[in-house]
């Protein structure tokens, strides 16, 4: 008769085995991008050309992906500030204040990443076009704002969901201005929250593509460098500039998961009765 305790034990070897496969089935694209990066031969082939940096080397040399690396970075970090801003200034509404169409301002805040990106970038190139805004860093940080912005939003209502509601009020009480209040009640609970929602925003906009192609013009990203180099003739350098977005991205998640997992520090501010109006 088959013991309980093995049944549980081979019902969990199967439960990890087919994770490991699915896991291993979305990983493998990305794994064959990195290993033929370090190829020496010019086109993917099995068996392997040999381990090469020459591919690495070409395309840091390109100046036009050079370019787009630096304006990814500046880029992402506008994007990450704003959308960190945004973000917890939406979660923070939601949070304290009750008000009408409260729904519909949520709904509004959490809808753009529902909308496929071809549409979205569509759209705000009609809207940028009409202001006269589009082929600017600029319009790609704020159009990227208005989709990495949610994610952030996301974050930090999660972090405040944990949040006692009475603490700030009872810093009013105090005698406690309201910015007291949420400059050392509020921000340090949530500084876990907040440096997880700017990296991840910081990752949503290295990646994305599509709405940087549409609204960006001669301004290029990394990721928009790629899609027009596979336009044209196939070049090793795409493996080696895919390896390097990758790299970048997964830091960048890796560091907004371990910021997520943060619990907040005691609050340990100033007499906050001294800050009050």
């Amino acid at each position: 008769m088959i013991s309980p305790r093995f049944v549980r034990r081979l019902s969990r070897l199967l439960q990890y085995g087919l994770l490991s496969l699915f896991f291993a089935f979305v990983a493998m694209p990305m794994a064959v991008i990195v290993v033929f990066s370090f190829d020496a031969n010019r086109f993917p082939s099995i068996p392997w050309g040999g381990f090469s940096l020459v591919w690495h080397e070409a395309a840091w040399a390109d100046p036009m992906i050079r370019e787009a690396f630096v304006n990814s970075i500046w880029v992402g970090l506008g994007t990450a500030v704003l959308s960190t801003a945004i973000g917890f200034a939406a979660a923070y509404i939601d949070f304290r204040h009750r008000f009408f169409g409260k729904r519909l301002f949520v709904f509004a805040v959490a809808i753009p990443p529902a909308v496929p990106t071809t549409i979205l970038g569509m759209a705000m190139l009609a809207f940028v076009s009409r202001i006269g805004l589009s082929g600017r860093l600029e319009t790609i940080v704020a159009c990227h704002v208005a989709v990495a912005s949610s994610f952030a939003m996301a974050l930090i209502r999660l972090r405040l969901g944990e949040f006692g509601r009475d603490l700030e009020p009872a810093a009013w009480n105090l005698g406690a201005s309201p910015w007291a209040g949420l400059r050392f009640v509020v921000l340090p609970f949530c500084r876990p929250a907040l440096i997880a929602a700017f990296f991840l925003s910081a990752a949503v906009s290295f990646d994305e593509y599509m709405i940087a192609w549409f609204v960006g013009g001669v301004h290029e990203t990394l990721p928009v460098r790629i899609l027009n180099q596979l336009q044209g003739q196939v070049n090793p350098k795409i493996n080696a500039i895919g390896a390097g977005v990758l790299a970048v991205s997964l830091v960048l998640v890796f560091l907004a998961r371990r910021f997520t997992n943060l619990r907040p520090e005691p609050m340990h501010g100033p007499d906050l009765r001294g800050d009050s109006a």
